[in-house]
C-alpha cells in the first residue's frame, strides 16, 4: 500500500525528472556524440557495461577527430560511472552523457544519472545529436486524463484535466437563437428548422469529442458534462458520441457557463468525482489556505514567515510554487521530511497556483496549531 508520504515523494521526483527534462531537450550536441543509455529493470549492470565498451571500440572508427573524442570520451565517463553500481537498480537506470558545449572547440562532458520512478521496461542506446528522452518523457507523464464538455443551445466547450491543469482543446458557437415567435406553417418550417440546427449542432459536438478523446481512450479516467438545463442531457442522446466514450461519462453536472469559465465551473461542482486529481487536490488546499488568511479559521502563515514556522516544525500542510526554484524547493522540501509536513508543489497554470507565487511569495502554510511569536 503507498502512503501519502511516498505519493508526496514520488510527486516530488517527478517534478524533478520534468525540469531535468526541459534542460536535456535545450541541448544539442555539435556531431552525433550525446549518449543516450536506458538499462531496464532486471538487466545485468555488467552486461550493459560491456555493451559500452564495445561502442568505445566501435567509436575509434569516426573519421571526425573532433567528433571521435567527444563521442570516446563521452562513453568513458558513462563507463565510469556504470562501475559505480554493482547491480542495476530496482527500476532500472537511465543515463545521459555528452559534450554540452555549444563551441566546436571547447569540451564540455557532462552526466546525469537516474532510476526512473517506476520499472523501466525497454533496453535502448542511442548516439545522437540529442538525448533521446521520450521514454523517460512517457513514464513521468500524466496517466489519467478526464475529458471535460459543457454546452448549452448556443456554445459547447471542449477541455481536458490533466494533473495539475485544464486545457480548452475547442469552443464553438451554435448559430442559432430562440424560436419563431409567429403562427403559421411559417412558423413550423423555422421550428423544423431550428431543431435540426440544434441537433446538428449537439453532432457536431459529438464528432469533436470523439476525435479528441477516442485516441487516449487507454488513459481517459472519465468525462463530465455539464451546461445549464436539459442541453446536456440531449447531447449525450443525440450527439453520436462513440460508444467507447459513452462509457466513460461518469458525472453530469448543472452549471451557468458553456465557454473557459464553464470548464473552471464544472471542476469545481465535480470536486468529489475528481478526488484524487492533482489540481482539485490543490484547489481545495489553497481555498482552505485563503479562509484561514481571511476569516481566521485556521491558523496559516506565507512567505519568509511559513519559512520560519518550518523550521520550528509547526507545518502541517506546505504549499511551493514550482516557480521558486529547484534549490529552495529542495532545501524547503528536506526540512519538511524532517517534521513529516505534506508538501503540496503547484503550477501556475491554474488560477490558484499563479496567486501562491505571484500573491504570497510561492509558500504558503497551514499550520498544525496557533503559534505566538
Amino acid at each position: 500500500m503507498v502512503t501519502d508520504i511516498e505519493e508526496e515523494e514520488k510527486e516530488v521526483e517527478i517534478y524533478r525528472i520534468r525540469k531535468l527534462l526541459q534542460n536535456l531537450k535545450k541541448i544539442r550536441g555539435q556531431h552525433t556524440a550525446l549518449v543516450s543509455f536506458y538499462i531496464p529493470s532486471g538487466y545485468s549492470i555488467i552486461q550493459a557495461l560491456q555493451q559500452i565498451q564495445q561502442e568505445q571500440f566501435t567509436a575509434e572508427n569516426i573519421k571526425s577527430r573532433v567528433n571521435r573524442k567527444n563521442v570516446t570520451d563521452a562513453l568513458e565517463k558513462t563507463a565510469q560511472h556504470l562501475k559505480l553500481f554493482k547491480v542495476t537498480p530496482p527500476h532500472g537506470l537511465i543515463v545521459f552523457c555528452g559534450n554540452v558545449s555549444e563551441i566546436e572547440s571547447i569540451q564540455n562532458i557532462k552526466i546525469w544519472s537516474l532510476e526512473p520512478p517506476q520499472p523501466l521496461t525497454i533496453k535502448l542506446y542511442r548516439c545522437d545529436q540529442e538525448f533521446i528522452t521520450q521514454p523517460l518523457e512517457d513514464i513521468v507523464s500524466v496517466k489519467d486524463i478526464y475529458g471535460l464538455i459543457v454546452i448549452d443551445n448556443n456554445e459547447a466547450t471542449i477541455g481536458i484535466l490533466k494533473g495539475g491543469s485544464y486545457s480548452v482543446l475547442k469552443t464553438k458557437e451554435s448559430g442559432y437563437h430562440g424560436k419563431h415567435r409567429a403562427g403559421g406553417q411559417s412558423a413550423r418550417r423555422y421550428e423544423r428548422l431550428i431543431e435540426e440546427q440544434s441537433h446538428n449542432f449537439k453532432k457536431f459536438i459529438g464528432d469533436s469529442a470523439t476525435q479528441i478523446f477516442l485516441p487516449m481512450l487507454k488513459e481517459l479516467k472519465g468525462i463530465i458534462i455539464g451546461g445549464p438545463g436539459a442541453t446536456k442531457l440531449e447531447f449525450i442522446d443525440e450527439g453520436g458520441m462513440h460508444h467507447e466514450l459513452k462509457k466513460k461519462i461518469i458525472a453530469v453536472k448543472d452549471i451557468s457557463y458553456t465557454d473557459e469559465s464553464g470548464i473552471r465551473e464544472l471542476i469545481q461542482v465535480s470536486e468529489s468525482d475528481l478526488k484524487e486529481v492533482q489540481m482539485v487536490r490543490q484547489q481545495r488546499m489553497m481555498a482552505r489556505f485563503m479562509l484561514g488568511l481571511v476569516k481566521d479559521t485556521e491558523p496559516v502563515s506565507y512567505g519568509e514567515e511559513a519559512k520560519k514556522h518550518l523550521d520550528r516544525g509547526v507545518v502541517d500542510i506546505l504549499l511551493l510554487s514550482e516557480e521558486i526554484g529547484d534549490e529552495e524547493i529542495d532545501r524547503l522540501y528536506e526540512i519538511a521530511k524532517k517534521s513529516k509536513t505534506r508538501v503540496e508543489l503547484m503550477p501556475t497554470t491554474y488560477e490558484e497556483g499563479f496567486q501562491l507565487y505571484h500573491t504570497f511569495g510561492g509558500v504558503g502554510a497551514i499550520l498544525r496549531y496557533r503559534v505566538s511569536e
